[in-house]
């Protein structure tokens, strides 16, 4: 007791380029391939380079030496104590541990960077790196802590110019993290570092976050707002973590969500709604996450949020859309039902109580139910101990409303042994007050299969007021055509976030076969006046959605793009293609999606002006009229409707980018091929791709329908080599999603269920089972809908005639 004992070992391994432990990445330097070395520990990688006890719960102080090329920089989570350079050469130093330290070293200048020993810390948050790289400097001062730290952004020579945004994220949030959280910042710097080379989009280590040039690089004159928006999120996501994982640490892995989904809300929400008030980013979360999370979490092989992990080598699979998507929006409704100000209060409490030491969901609920003063414990936990969430199908009667809650799945009705869970359900039922503005009950729950409430059903009137329940309502056809028609009125008490709500809704419920699929449609036609820019986006994910799902069937096909085309295109006459620097965000994000819808629809002169675009940049190798924020529409649709040429022009751009985004702007254009020669060298082209890109490739030429089943044949016939090289990274899981996602028939689920019966499939078999769900999805609701989406679509043909 109370002794301390000193184990030392000796340790060797390869510098691979695995992307994962410590890997080295590549980069070109004047014509040269040149490298660096960083490192990527999370989940369970720090044993690849270290001895070490790799489990979240075993925190210890790290003291981290690096021993370099004396022109190299080194970093790692804390600065740097000391720096000695020593010139190696034979004889010997005649100083015994540096002799240890450079034998079997070539001659030259080396030196020996010793950093600061580090808090009480989890192995996967640390962090080091080698290379020749350069930096951007500033300085942020803490108000809680009150000292001015310095804040630098890494990367190499090439790119260091396009590190300013991300570091003005980094000054602007890390401020309001300390005062919201009302917990110091506790390290004496916080500095990040661009990788060429990176599985994920990026990583909070302690002191040093990492991450894809995508992620965390911007050209103001040359990225459009979507990639402005993407570097915002992911660092102050990243940021956030500084305290949620890094100060305060689950105990497991089945608890990530404690760390993803808090950082998703902080860093996407909370935070970035102060940072950039003017993207309205509550309301875009509806879309990006909320929309995202229901739809995984309606196949029947999801999981909850909480979710059981004994086997480390299974941990990969769990960085899904439920520990990040789902788990921001739980938290987000429980923020929204109990006041933002009483829960940040209570997720202060939780951190104060955990600093330094690991934690489980109980903790968090215990701390929001001090600052409520309600039982949060019992309130939150079937939301995160159980797969699922509800449906509520509403019923009116003379006196009110009925509602009943089940468990919702997309493929329709859950069975009795799927639908055994009652969730609290906080129904916050917007209504007009007597005044005719809009009240909102926050008190009505259900926490029962059925339940009464009293309500004027002679006034408008709807469930989860902005949208901010993670469930769906049913409706009778009736009264969800009252709310339409309500929703689109001037002066609606319906905001912009109920009638997202609406949209994604509606889609989802006819998917399910709870609502027709025509219903759907008459709702979407009856916004076609609408001004906001995110209920365009529902409109646009929905009908590309119906698209992919009847891709096989051209006159559906043909028809869906026909009533699309009437929606997008008298929104590209009337904002056209330019992009005033005075535009609102709303604007200009509008212009891109109706541009994109358009030319996704075969609008004729949509794709003749973007391609005219292309030819000019083809022709003269000026791109001063391919605007940021049509980059990818129109290089996709360049190489959709062009050649040789057009595919060779994004070849060179992938190659050699202006910027991050415009590398994945050429490989999304590069999935768009046609012919059968172009064809084979895009599926080609795959294998000498950076590992980080390659589910990109997958992605886009499945989001093809030209190559939709041929890069499914070449993902089953290079198989094992794909997977292969993905072996212990997280990227494989993406690549099984995205090639088999899409698909749509019965003959298919046959024969991915012959492909995979005698492989070992425990590293993806989330995924793979969640693409069979989606698959068996669209087989019922094809058989189920096609009728039904024909005639509409004849009717309305006959109304616009």
């Amino acid at each position: 007791m109370g002794t301390n004992a000193e184990l030392r070992l000796g340790f060797s391994s390869t510098l691979s380029g695995s992307l994962n432990g410590y890997y080295k990445s590549a980069w070109e330097q004047d014509g040269k391939t040149k490298y660096y070395a960083l490192t990527q520990f999370a989940a369970t990688s720090a044993r690849k380079a270290f001895p070490c006890w790799d489990e979240p719960l075993l925190k210890a102080t790290y003291s981290i030496s690096l021993i370099s090329r004396a022109e190299t920089v080194n970093l790692s989570n804390m600065p740097a104590a000391s720096e000695t350079v020593i010139e190696h050469a034979p004889p010997a130093t005649g100083l015994q541990e540096l002799d240890q330290l450079f034998f079997g070293l070539p001659s030259g200048e080396w030196k020996v960077t010793n950093f600061e020993k580090t808090p009480l810390m989890s192995s996967y948050i640390v962090a080091y790196a080698n290379g020749p790289f350069k930096h951007i400097e500033d300085h942020v001062h803490l108000p809680l802590s009150n000292k001015t730290i310095p804040l630098r952004v890494y990367a190499t020579e090439d790119l260091i110019h396009q590190a300013r945004f991300a570091l003005d994220i980094t000054i602007r949030s890390l401020p309001l993290y300390e005062k919201v959280f009302d917990v110091p910042y506790p390290l004496p710097k916080l500095d990040s570092l661009v990788a060429s080379d990176f599985d994920a989009g990026a990583m909070e280590n302690w002191g040093l976050i990492t991450g894809r040039t995508n992620c965390l690089l911007l050209d103001p004159k040359k990225s459009d707002l979507a990639a402005k928006k993407r570097v915002a999120a992911v660092q102050c996501h990243e940021v956030a973590h500084m305290w949620f994982g890094n100060i305060t640490t689950m105990e497991w892995w089945n608890y990530i969500y404690l760390n993803e989904g808090f950082a998703t809300l902080m860093g996407e929400v909370i935070i970035a709604g102060k940072v950039f008030p003017e993207w309205r980013v509550n309301s875009e979360f509806i879309t990006t996450h909320l929309s995202r999370a229901l739809n995984l979490d309606a196949k029947p092989s999801s999981h909850p949020i909480e979710v059981e992990c004994p086997d480390a080598n299974r941990i990969d699979q769990i960085f899904d859309g439920l520990s990040y998507s789902k788990a921001a929006s739980v938290l987000r409704m429980l923020s929204y039902y109990v006041g933002e100000d009483k829960f940040l209060k209570g997720v202060s409490l939780y951190l104060k109580k955990k600093l330094y030491a690991n934690s489980v969901t109980t903790d968090l609920w215990e701390g929001i139910s001090e600052s409520t003063g309600a039982d949060i414990v019992t309130f939150m936990d079937n939301w995160v101990s159980k797969i699922g969430f509800p449906v509520l199908t509403v019923t009116e009667s003379g006196d009110g409303i009925r509602i009943r809650q089940d468990r919702f799945l997309e493929a329709g009705h859950a069975e009795r042994k799927d639908n055994e869970t009652i969730w609290n359900v906080p129904l916050t039922i917007l209504s007009p007050g007597s005044d005719g503005k809009a009240t909102i009950d926050r008190g009505a729950v259900l926490s029962e299969r059925e339940k009464s409430f009293a309500i004027d059903t002679t006034k408008p009137f709807k469930l989860n007021a902005g949208t901010n329940g993670v469930y769906r309502v049913l409706y009778t056809p009736e009264r969800l055509k009252k709310i339409a028609e309500e929703a689109v009125k001037e002066n609606s008490i319906f905001t912009l976030d109920d009638r997202l709500g609406l949209v994604y809704d509606s889609l989802a419920l006819s998917r399910a076969g709870l609502a027709t699929l025509s219903s759907s449609l008459t709702l979407i036609d009856t916004l076609k006046n609408e001004k906001e820019y995110l209920v365009w986006a529902g409109i646009a994910d929905s009908l590309s959605g119906l698209v992919s799902t009847w891709w096989e069937n051209q006159k559906v096909v043909d028809k869906i793009n026909a009533f699309r085309r009437s929606l997008f295109v008298p929104l590209v006459e009337r904002l056209g293609y330019e992009y005033p620097g005075d535009d609102s965000p709303e604007i200009t994000q509008l212009r891109t999606c109706a541009i994109t819808q358009a030319a996704g629809a075969d609008d004729e002169g949509v794709t003749k002006e973007l391609t005219s675009r292309f030819a000019e940049y083809l022709k003269t190798g000026d791109d001063s009229r391919i605007p940021p924020d049509l980059e990818r529409v129109i290089f996709q649709t360049a190489v959709k409707k062009g050649g040789r040429a057009e595919y060779d022009a994004v070849v060179k751009v992938h190659d050699y980018p202006k910027t991050p985004s415009a590398r994945t702007s050429a490989i999304y254009a590069i999935g768009f091929v046609q012919t059968p020669e172009l064809i084979d060298e895009a599926l080609k082209f795959i294998s000498k791709a950076r590992d980080q890109d390659v589910f990109f490739f997958f992605y886009s030429l499945s989001a093809n329908h030209t190559t939709r089943r041929p890069v499914l044949n070449h993902f089953m016939d290079q198989f094992d080599t794909i997977e292969k090289r993905f072996e212990g990274n997280g990227s494989f899981r993406l690549v099984v999603d995205f090639t088999l996602g899409p698909l749509s028939t019965q003959q298919d689920l046959n024969e991915i269920d012959a492909f995979f019966k005698d492989r070992n499939t425990s590293k993806y078999d989330m995924a793979l089972a969640q693409a069979k769900d989606g698959i068996r999805a669209k087989v019922a609701y094809i058989a189920r809908s096609t009728e039904d989406v024909k005639a509409w679509l004849l009717d309305w043909e006959k109304r616009a005639a």
